[in-house]
């Protein structure tokens, strides 16, 4: 994209991708004034960025002025994750098939576990997320698996953050969590009873990689009436998980897991 940048410290592409951003959390078209309001970029800022962004297609424009995720982004997108996604989506049908609840796998980016393939079940279970969102770690079955076998220090940072209460029943006291983490890592799996929807439940193990290290996790999400009962699906998962463990032995770690220092988002 052509152009200087007038705010120090602030590149043209950091702009850019302050107004892609501005899409991330709402789905709706938006207006020029919105996304100068959500970026905080100047006016004529946005309006270039946004005239170049279309002609890109990372943007679309509507009838009406307003400005949504074009294809082109869309269909860039698809590529991440798509090797761990391409191969563990036989598997997470499977699993779906066996258990007739819906069936999800996530790795973990940043502070979320971020969804890479989902199957759902037609029964009436409140969703939280979909195929590439994402939901805090410690709020989700398959998040609290991913931090769990995570190194010390990446727990230990995570811990030392704020945790939002997703809902009254998440967990965010850090020295509770620390002692749910613990359970399991010594258990090997995770599960969770209305802490990211109320209504849902959900149950998690880890997917190993040839490594030895966790690269990401297979999770069930189901109705809340079934929390007292959803471990009778561990011998299943497990048994799931070690296909895509032997199906995925050849894939570099690096291409299915995306290492952040909670911190601050950097690479360790």
């Amino acid at each position: 994209m052509a152009g200087g940048s007038n705010e120090p410290g602030r590149s043209v592409v950091s702009k850019a991708l302050s107004v892609l951003e501005a899409f991330e959390n709402d789905r709706r078209a938006l207006s020029q004034s919105q996304i100068v309001e959500l970026t905080g970029l100047p006016q004529s800022t946005v309006h270039r960025l946004l005239a170049e962004l279309v002609d890109w297609g990372a943007l679309s424009r509507d009838v009406n002025g307003r400005y949504q995720i074009g294809m082109r982004l869309w269909e860039l997108g698809q590529n991440a994750g798509r090797q761990l996604r391409e191969i563990a989506r036989p598997f997470v049908l499977d699993l779906y098939s066996l258990t007739r609840e819906t069936a999800q796998i996530a790795v973990r980016d940043g502070t979320d576990a971020l969804y890479i393939d989902r199957a759902y079940s037609s029964k009436r279970v409140p969703r939280a997320s979909r195929v590439g969102g994402r939901l805090p770690l410690h709020a989700t079955a398959v998040g609290k698996v991913l931090l769990a076998f995570e190194e010390p220090w990446v727990r230990d940072a995570y811990l030392q953050q704020d945790l939002q209460a997703v809902t009254p029943h998440t967990h965010v006291a850090p020295r509770r969590l620390a002692e749910e983490l613990e359970a399991v890592r010594e258990q090997g799996w995770a599960g969770t009873a209305e802490e990211v929807r109320l209504g849902a439940c959900s149950v998690a193990v880890p997917v190993r990689h040839r490594e030895g290290r966790v690269g990401a996790a297979l999770g069930l999400v189901m109705s809340s009436a079934q929390a007292a009962t959803m471990t009778r699906h561990l011998p299943t998962l497990r048994g799931v998980a070690h296909q895509i463990e032997a199906a995925t032995a050849h894939v570099p770690l690096s291409t299915i897991r995306r290492v952040t220092d909670p911190r601050n988002g950097a690479r360790p």
